[in-house]
């Protein structure tokens, strides 16, 4: 017999100077271009293929 669930609350709680510490600690400028262009490539790469078919 299945379960059906209806409602489901989630609580969390945020510590925002610790949040803003790790964000500013992970994301580099650079990384954030490098992943950028990468995206743009594979987008170009996937039209192209698009336009062979």
């Amino acid at each position: 017999m299945p379960i059906e669930i209806k409602e489901l609350h989630i609580k969390i709680n945020v510590d925002e100077k610790a949040a803003e510490a790790t964000a500013e600690a992970l994301v580099d400028e650079a990384e954030i271009m490098r992943a950028v262009s990468e995206s743009v490539e594979q987008v170009v790469n996937i039209q192209q293929r698009k336009k062979e078919r």
